[in-house]
């Protein structure tokens, strides 16, 4: 079984990377429009979907790798300097524009009615930092009951995303503007730690 120190490891760095609060702005832009209901509807789904695919990444993403001929160590040195990219973006307030400009588009393409697949499962919630994080965590989850625990804490921190979409009107007057940009930093800082730590990881794997 995993320790206690991997386990709140890998959910702190699910947590950051796919920052529920940080979703519920875009996510009542995104919703526009609909009802209540029609929001939670929407959140349902998406949050599900979003689960699957990371769940077949941190069951399956070292296979789908061996298969590319990529190392573990390789994959996560760049998926480190990935998140610390996004930490970059969380730090410097680029994030949310990026996040609003991949919403705006899908709305524009897809429409309402693919919301919950395009964008919100894909890329807002299960996006590439959430599932390069998601295949180097597995790699440090080596049994069949470690994997089955990091699903456990994937299925937790997409429930807090879940939790953050049902009340995102709420949140957003709660924070604030001035709330969301501390916490947005706060958060980045963090992303960042652990990303070089990532970076550090791999290095050693690869000497």
């Amino acid at each position: 079984m995993a320790g206690y120190e991997q386990l709140v490891n890998a959910f702190t760095t699910l947590v950051v990377t796919i920052d529920p609060p940080g979703l519920a702005p875009i996510f009542l832009g995104l919703t526009h429009g609909m009802t209540d209901l029609e929001r939670r509807r929407t959140a349902l789904r998406g949050t599900l979907i979003a689960f699957g695919i990371l769940a077949v990444f941190a069951i399956a993403g070292e296979a789908i790798l061996s298969t590319m001929g990529i190392s573990i160590g390789a994959f996560r040195i760049a998926g480190g300097l990935l998140l610390f990219a996004i930490s970059f973006e969380m730090i410097f307030d680029r994030r949310e524009a990026r996040k609003q400009k991949t919403s705006e588009t899908a709305v524009v393409e897809d429409h309402v009615h693919n919301l919950s697949v395009f964008p919100l499962a894909l890329p807002l919630i299960a996006g590439p930092g959430a599932i390069s994080a998601t295949i180097l965590l597995a790699g440090s989850f080596h049994t069949a009951v470690d994997r089955v625990e990091l699903i456990g804490v994937i299925g937790i921190c997409i429930f807090l995303v879940l939790v953050s979409l049902t009340v995102a009107s709420r949140i957003d007057r709660f924070l604030g503007r001035s709330g969301r940009a501390i916490l947005t930093r706060l958060l980045g800082v963090l992303l960042a730690a652990l990303s070089v730590q990532f970076v550090i990881d791999g290095l050693k794997s690869v000497l």
